[in-house]
């Protein structure tokens, strides 16, 4: 009898593959009915490489095309109306519910207006009172002479500190004689009060006291430009105080009060100016028995007057017309007695205070 010679194991033997090459024959591990004989936990690695290979050759197509299937089914149900448009969507999700006040219930228990008055209540547009009425403070003329000498810029910057602390309006007028200097119209400007320069063109070389020209020149101008105020004629060598100057202000016609002065001597003080019995003068002081013989005992400095007697005769009842000026000829220590004359007739028409 012939022998037969089997090639082959029956048992499976585990091999190695170069490269992934060839796998195992299947028939081998797996029988018809899906059951495997032997299974052991040294073959998992290479049935995880069988299943990937089945699933790689023959598994993916069929897995694309389901889910391209459900894709394609789950778009057009995703777009598909299911019974309403979208004119529905915007008349229903787009319109604003009206809305409607509240229903209320009117009750007219007030009587009917018939007509409306259009009056004005007249009591609010007039003045609580006349005392509330704010009066405006009168101007103040200061006359100042002055002339070139040592001392004339330390005299002008004093005045002109004093004149800047006094309330406003005021307006200074400084005469200079000839030519107005350089230095005197820089004073003016850095003392910061509204001033005036004028010019005396008299020849005042051959009078004794050259500023009774300058005062006349600074009357002309007042009187040239109406400027109505308190005249006060304040040299620049003297020393004046505010309440003075706010005391100008009282002044209705012409003011008067007392002045102290040092005698020829220098060895005492002289007082000279009215005697008053409340605001009236009745008589006049005097230490000086040579001048006894004036009319009025007043220093040029002692005395105010309303400008407007300068250019408005009529208002004050004055019996010339004639231009209210100082006369050079007059002696020394009558010029102003001369001048008083001239504004006021006797101490009636004086104010003191």
């Amino acid at each position: 009898m012939a022998s037969i010679r089997r090639t082959l194991s029956p048992a499976y033997h585990d091999r190695s593959y170069q490269n992934g090459s060839g796998f195992p024959s299947p028939s081998n591990k797996f029988l018809p009915n899906g059951s495997s004989k032997h299974f052991s936990s040294s073959s998992h690695l290479p049935f995880l490489f069988n299943v990937v290979n089945i699933v790689y050759r023959k598994g993916w197509r069929r897995s694309f095309c389901r889910c391209l299937f459900f894709f394609v089914i789950g778009f057009v149900f995703g777009i598909a109306p299911f019974g309403y448009s979208d004119a529905d969507v915007r008349a229903k999700d787009f319109t604003f519910p009206e809305l409607k006040p509240p229903h209320a219930t009117l009750r007219f228990d007030d009587q009917i207006v018939t007509s409306v008055s259009l009056s004005v209540n007249t009591k609010l547009l007039e003045p609580k009172e006349s005392t509330d009425i704010i009066e405006p403070l009168k101007q103040l003329i200061v006359v100042t002479p002055t002339y070139n000498r040592g001392f004339q810029a330390y005299f002008l910057n004093r005045l002109g500190q004093v004149l800047r602390l006094v309330k406003p309006p005021l307006v200074w007028i400084v005469v200079e004689e000839k030519a107005a200097s350089h230095e005197t119209a820089e004073i003016l400007r850095k003392t910061g009060v509204m001033y005036r320069h004028v010019l005396c063109a008299f020849n005042s070389s051959s009078v004794k006291d050259p500023r009774v020209h300058q005062r006349n020149a600074a009357l002309e101008h007042i009187e040239r430009h109406k400027l109505d105020g308190i005249v006060f004629f304040a040299d620049d060598d003297n020393v004046y105080t505010l309440e003075l100057f706010e005391s100008l202000r009282t002044i209705s016609r012409f003011g008067t009060w007392p002045v102290a002065m040092l005698a020829q001597s220098k060895n005492k003080a002289i007082l000279e100016g009215p005697v008053c019995n409340a605001s009236k003068v009745i008589g006049w002081h005097t230490n000086d028995k040579s001048k006894r013989i004036r009319r009025f005992y007043v220093d040029m400095s002692g005395f105010a007057f309303n400008s407007s007697i300068l250019w408005d005769p009529k208002r004050w009842a004055r019996p010339s017309s004639n231009p209210i000026r100082r006369l050079d000829t007059v002696k020394e220590g009558f010029q102003e007695s001369t001048f008083i004359e001239h504004v006021v007739e006797d101490e009636s028409q004086m104010e003191e205070f």
